[in-house]
């Protein structure tokens, strides 16, 4: 038997949007920027099935349907069965449990002020 090994594609583009959105009207820019985005990674990664993250399609529609970004930086895989998925490469990377276990032990309880306590024993 042949070991049968995942074959995936790994590449990072900065995709040019402003040429292709200029050519849509105001109120639909953010819709053709998405479009030109999807076309783009179909013709170079050479494959029809393109899926965009949340994280990416958020900051496409950061600025509203006007005024989308000249430019993304986005990271594209390409797995055994043709799928492209895209994730933009300036997301966050979320906090692991651990630092938000320390993070919640670490809160202080405040202490009453001396004014309180005067208040008390009187």
């Amino acid at each position: 038997m042949a070991k049968t090994t995942e074959k995936t594609l790994e590449r990072t583009y900065n995709v040019p949007l402003r040429k292709e959105y200029m050519k849509a009207p105001r109120w639909n820019r953010t819709k053709k920027a998405v479009t030109a985005l999807r076309q783009f990674l179909a013709k170079h990664m050479k494959s029809e099935n393109v899926l965009l993250s949340k994280e990416l399609n958020e900051e496409l529609w950061k600025h509203g349907i006007q005024n989308p970004p000249h430019h993304i930086k986005v990271k594209a895989v390409k797995d055994d069965k043709g799928v492209v998925k895209a994730e933009w490469v300036g997301k966050e990377k979320p906090a692991s449990k651990k630092n938000k276990a320390e993070k919640k032990e670490t809160k202080t309880v405040k202490e009453p002020t001396k004014a309180k306590e005067v208040s008390q024993k009187a």
